[in-house]
């Protein structure tokens, strides 16, 4: 859980310390665990992600 006054996680505010980053996305009556069962994972060895372009930064930033 965040600290009181630092930005929340969940909704554009500060901390209020309520508790609810640290409860479980499947069963809200839970707290987190890190069990990582609500992270949808592919089948195989890996997650990939395709990748259809590359942007390269041309400008010169010494001339702004």
């Amino acid at each position: 859980m965040k600290s009181l006054g630092e930005p929340c996680v969940l909704e554009d505010r500060s901390c209020t310390e309520c508790g609810e980053c640290d409860l479980c996305d499947l069963d809200p009556t839970k707290q987190c665990d890190n069990c990582c069962h609500c992270i949808k994972t592919p089948d195989g060895d890996f997650a990939e992600i395709e990748i259809d372009d590359i942007l390269l930064n041309t400008e010169d930033p010494d001339q702004h």
